[in-house]
């Protein structure tokens, strides 16, 4: 089996420079271990370019065999994983950068504490990541999750949408009530390609009414639209675990609930028959932390 595990991480990669970096090895590591491995198949295995490797007809019938082979393999380490009592290895997460940071990284920091033999590698992104060709053994994603055959999904918590506003720029320009007094007041919403999601609230009658905001402040970014509305330019629609650190200070103020969408807030990783007690730890510290945190 020697340099099978680099020949798949290279085969997952589509280039040697970007194994090399997930493996923490060089480059021309990754090459010469491939180049023995073809010398022993008598094969070549990849195509290369300057740029990127893609797999030959033969290379392509040997990853799958080879990965399926490891699968193997780490289904029977699992096996003597789940009866160790700590949680041990490197353990990699990608988390959404403002939710990681309040929320993912305070409770894997902790974890990390318990356990002496687990490392965390956390990496923050708004990007939604391909587990498998980037190398991640667990995710946390916001919103609604893809349907997926390779990935399997925990969910963590659910998370509602609030309307929140400066004291002084209510101060300014009135704290609206129902929905006909949010007419002509400033909205900073969030932008999302091809996407505009209408504020909605309810009036007296029960009815269910669109939001009039002038949407002159529109940034895709969460983070900066919790600030613009903190500096009092306008009104701003955010899920509560953002809203929630300003309330307290009076930084920020709740307005009347909107109707809408909840978020959904979910661990997701790599469909496997035998879970790692690494990855299982994370999941299990995550659902029991987080609905406490934002609670």
């Amino acid at each position: 089996m020697q340099g099978v595990d680099v020949f798949v991480q290279a085969a997952d990669a589509g280039a040697f420079a970007l194994a090399a970096e997930r493996m923490r090895v060089t480059r021309s590591a990754i090459a010469k271990s491939i180049a023995r491995l073809e010398r022993r198949l008598g094969t070549r295995l990849f195509h290369r370019t300057t740029r990127k490797q893609t797999l030959t007809e033969q290379g392509q019938a040997y990853y799958e065999r080879c990965k399926r082979a490891l699968a193997e393999l780490d289904a029977a380490e699992a096996v003597f994983d789940d009866g160790r009592r700590e949680p041990a290895g490197t353990l990699r997460v990608s988390a959404p950068v403002i939710f990681g940071r309040h929320y993912v990284a305070p409770v894997l920091t902790a974890l990390a504490n318990r356990h002496a033999r687990l490392t965390i590698e956390l990496s923050f992104s708004d990007r939604v990541i391909d587990l498998l060709k980037d190398g991640f053994d667990l995710a946390v994603r916001l919103g609604q999750l893809r349907d997926s055959a390779t990935l399997s999904a925990r969910r963590l918590v659910t998370d509602r949408f609030v309307l929140c506003a400066s004291p002084a720029y209510l101060a300014r320009r009135g704290h609206p009530q129902s929905p006909d007094d949010f007419a002509g007041h400033t909205g900073i919403v969030y932008m999302y390609p091809g996407r505009e999601t209408p504020w909605q609230m309810r009036d007296a009658n029960g009815k269910l009414k669109e939001l009039r905001v002038e949407r002159r402040l529109r940034f895709d970014d969460v983070q900066a639209i919790a600030d613009a509305a903190i500096a009092g330019a306008g009104i701003a629609r955010l899920p509560r675990w953002l809203v929630a650190p300003y309330l307290p200070a009076g930084e920020l103020v709740l307005l009347p609930e909107t109707e809408g969408e909840m978020e959904q807030l979910h661990a997701v990783w790599p469909n496997t028959r035998h879970l790692p007690a690494k990855t299982r730890a994370a999941i299990d510290a995550l659902a029991k932390e987080i609905p406490v945190m934002l609670a």
